[in-house]
This record gives structure tokens, C-alpha cells and sequence, in this order.
């Protein structure tokens, strides 16, 4: 009895390796029949893909604010080497050094132009850094619209090729027609999900970077106060 088990197993783990192997070659194929609907979609999930990795790495390296940055600025403006502190700023790549090398700049200026000279700067940073997300947005609510077109027009030509059909309609036909037509729909999902996720992440980022230099330019304002 043992040995009957051990020789019936053999051929149905071989049959389900075979499956699994066909199964994968199934969903290749099925992308490749997606139609020319599936080229504009590609196309859309690389710009995606790029505009996300390219502001990542952008926002990645705004946020980086060297240690001491604030403490060298106070202590600089404080003994008066505005100079110094300029210095200072020009040597840091960072959203908030600009801003702040912006206020040292105009120091001896009343406070409130002071205020809206650092203002300026922040919005033309803040533009920079939401530079394209906007674009991920409308692949995120383009690419499911494409999609549906492509089941669309995928459906119609099933359904003409039904049309043409003489005598009974093999359910083989019909079916196949209708999956592949889906193809494009669930491309096009993938690809809105992926770019939707991929917006918020980024918007929440640059939330951070903006709180990030709207604390240090109310710092850098407190300090301009302490001295008058």
C-alpha cells in the first residue's frame, strides 16, 4: 500500500511542475496580446518609475541639513561676521541654506522684508522640489483610463470575430477573446496604483522638507529679533 502511494506521487509533482511552468509562460504571452493599447502603458510606467526614483533622490538630499549648520549660523550672526555666515551658506546645497543665506544677505533691512525675502526663496525651493510629482498624478488616474480602452476596443474585436463565426460559437473563442481584452485593464491599474502610491509618498516627503525650512527660517527670524 506504502508503495503504491510513493509511485502514484511521483508523476503528479512532475504534472504540477509542468503546470506552474506553463502558467508562467501563459501570463507572458497574455501581456504580449494586450495590443498596441499595452505600448503607451509601458511607456507610462517607465516616466512613473523615473520621475519617482529622480525626486526621491532629490528630496533625499534636501532634507540632509549638515550638523551645527544652524548652530554656526546663530553663532556667526551673533558676533556679527555676516561674511562669515554667507560663507557658511554658500558652501551648503540645501533648500534651507538658501533661504537663510537669502536673510543674512539682507540683515540691516527692516524685519518684515527680511521675512518676505526668505518667503521668496522658500516658494522657488518648494517648486523645485514638487517639480514633475504633479506629472505622477495624472499617469495614476491616465493609465487605468488607457486600460479601459484597450478592454474596449479588445472586446470589440471579439465580439466581430464571434460575428464572423459560422455556426455555433466554441466557448474557447469567446473566452479567449474577453481575457485578453482584460489584459489591458489590469496594465492599466497596475500602473495607476503604482504611480497613485508613488505621488503620496512624495507629497508626504516635501511636507516634511517645507516643515523642515519653515522651522529654521522662524528660528533664523528669532535671532534677527534677539539682536534688535
Amino acid at each position: 500500500m506504502n508503495l503504491l502511494q510513493i509511485t502514484t506521487q511521483a508523476p503528479i509533482d512532475s504534472t504540477a511542475v509542468d503546470s506552474v511552468s506553463n502558467e508562467s509562460v501563459r501570463v507572458i504571452d497574455l501581456l504580449l496580446k494586450g495590443g498596441y493599447v499595452m505600448i503607451p502603458l509601458i511607456i507610462l510606467s517607465i516616466v512613473a518609475i523615473y520621475i519617482f526614483v529622480e525626486r526621491v533622490l532629490t528630496i533625499q538630499k534636501a532634507s540632509k541639513i549638515p550638523e551645527q549648520f544652524v548652530e554656526k549660523i546663530r553663532g556667526l550672526v551673533s558676533s556679527g561676521d555676516i561674511s562669515g555666515a554667507r560663507l557658511v551658506c554658500s558652501q551648503t546645497d540645501s533648500p534651507v541654506a538658501r533661504m537663510i543665506e537669502k536673510g543674512v544677505s539682507r540683515i540691516g533691512s527692516p524685519l518684515k522684508a527680511i521675512e518676505d525675502a526668505i518667503e521668496n526663496v522658500g516658494k522657488l525651493e518648494v517648486y523645485r522640489l514638487e517639480k514633475n510629482i504633479s506629472l505622477l498624478a495624472t499617469i495614476s488616474g491616465a493609465a487605468p483610463m488607457i486600460g479601459f480602452l484597450g478592454t474596449v476596443t479588445g472586446m470589440i474585436q471579439a465580439f466581430i470575430a464571434i460575428a464572423q463565426e459560422e455556426g455555433n460559437v466554441s466557448p474557447h473563442l469567446l473566452s479567449t477573446g474577453i481575457y485578453e481584452a482584460m489584459v489591458t485593464t489590469a496594465a492599466g491599474l497596475a500602473v495607476g496604483i503604482i504611480a497613485y502610491l508613488g505621488y503620496n509618498y512624495l507629497v508626504a516627503q516635501v511636507n516634511k522638507v517645507v516643515h523642515q525650512m519653515e522651522f529654521t527660517s522662524i528660528d533664523f527670524i528669532d535671532l534677527l529679533q534677539e539682536r534688535r
